[in-house]
């Protein structure tokens, strides 16, 4: 019975360290620049670094390729602490 419960607290434990609180901080601008080689994009004067599964689309939901986006307004959604973008839309003109 002790043990089980050991592997039970344990767990949750595990569980409960994975979670995120979620929270995503909007960064809008131009997009000036992609490096491709370190996977950062310029927006304004902020070089955010692009997460592996990043979605990036235009004004009209579209996917697009990174290099669509570079001279047009953006918004980037970084994730709070990994500073991270997750997602570049390109603004509606």
């Amino acid at each position: 019975m002790k043990k089980l419960l050991t592997i039970a607290i344990t767990m949750m434990m595990a569980v409960a360290s994975y979670a995120g609180c979620g929270i995503k901080v909007p960064v809008t601008g131009e997009a000036k620049s992609y490096d491709a080689e370190k996977k950062q994009l310029t927006v304004g004067t902020e070089a955010i670094t692009l997460a592996a599964t990043v979605k990036i689309t235009d004004a009209e939901g579209k996917e697009v390729k990174i290099t669509d986006v570079v001279g047009k307004q953006v918004t980037v959604s970084t994730d709070k602490h990994n500073k991270k973008g997750e997602s570049v839309t390109v603004k509606k003109s």
